[in-house]
């Protein structure tokens, strides 16, 4: 049986990340993605890429809308390896962080931290206020679950924008078990 990651997207900047990371899940025979996009992020991704919802959905495995309460990664019962989110915006971060579950992506998120299994949140935003950092300090606390802004980084010495979005999305996946071929780790001075 694969692997399966459940891969949530919302509508904050940041939906190359998501198009790169459906991309390596693909390229690795072990796993799965599961996608639920939310209107908002199929907005966003027409804004910021040339590519259609339907071309994103068909990088996934499986897909499902945010309305779809009742499907599998609705329930604990539902094996997954995890949950990622990318990107995760501030309003979703603040549902997760108090349990709203209104639709799939929140439920899945609330599923995953309730079965103790990995979520990983791409929160997206800048500068942060007071109230965004408390409720992801909390989030932070909990058990299975990482923030993982998508920084920039430069010790790997990005040539292209490109070259930084595969960067970001190894640390990404790499919770999963997932390596990205051409990650550049870190080796000292």
């Amino acid at each position: 049986m694969k692997k399966r990651i459940v891969v949530g997207a919302t509508g904050a900047s940041g939906l190359p990340l998501l198009v790169k990371c459906l991309e390596i899940i693909r390229e690795n025979p072990d796993y799965e993605s599961y996608l639920i996009m939310s209107s908002s992020a199929e907005l966003t991704l027409c804004q910021e890429t040339t590519l259609t919802p339907e071309d994103v959905k068909k990088l996934a495995d499986y897909t499902m809308s945010p309305e779809e309460i009742g499907a599998k990664p609705a329930s604990g019962s539902f094996k997954t390896e995890g949950m990622l989110i990318v990107p995760c915006s501030m309003k979703t971060i603040a549902g997760i962080h108090s349990g709203y579950a209104d639709n799939l992506i929140l439920r899945a998120a609330d599923v995953t931290i309730k079965e103790q299994r990995t979520l990983v949140l791409a929160a997206r935003e800048t500068p942060l206020s007071g109230i965004h950092l408390r409720n992801l300090y909390e989030l932070s606390m909990l058990t299975g679950v990482r923030i993982i802004p998508p920084m920039m980084t430069f010790y790997h010495k990005p040539a292209t924008i490109d070259d930084m979005v595969y960067h970001v999305v190894a640390k990404l996946l790499e919770p999963f078990g997932i390596e990205a071929k051409e990650y550049r780790r870190w080796n000292g001075l």
